[in-house]
């Protein structure tokens, strides 16, 4: 499942092949980050283009989990959400160079000319389950 944050983008995993030099390939769960803002504040910018599997369900991020997570009232993690969502998109309107750590999960960072998002080794290891070792060379 992926889950979308209006006015930014949609993180999701993709399925994808693991070649080892045993010849053996083992298909591992990767965290993958679609951007999803005005194509104007991203002219001239770099970032990696990412499909998300066309079978996968996205939804928006569930703000009454994360309001119960953080004991904070929906409304107010609603407010939160939408203002970091505003000033990324100031920065990145601006042309500042600015990063976004999001929990657990990694950081979505523009620096001069290019965006990009990178997943913590943790995110990726939780993806993996037992697999901790293919999952932590993967990120």
């Amino acid at each position: 499942q992926g889950v979308l944050l209006a006015g930014l983008g949609t993180f999701g995993t993709v399925r994808e092949p693991l070649r080892l030099d045993t010849d053996e390939v083992l298909e591992i769960r990767r965290p993958v980050f679609h951007m999803d803002m005005d194509m104007v504040w991203l002219q001239g910018l770099k970032y990696r283009k990412v499909t998300l599997p066309g079978e996968m369900a996205i939804k928006p991020l569930d703000l009454e989990r994360l309001s119960r997570a953080t004991s904070y009232s929906q409304q107010v993690v609603e407010g939160c959400v939408e203002e970091t969502i505003r000033l990324f998109s100031s920065h990145m309107r601006k042309k500042e160079n600015i990063a976004f750590a999001f929990g657990d999960v990694g950081v979505l960072a523009r620096q001069r000319d290019k965006v990009h998002m990178r997943f913590f080794a943790h995110c990726t290891q939780w993806l993996e389950g037992t697999a901790s070792l293919i999952a932590g060379l993967r990120s």
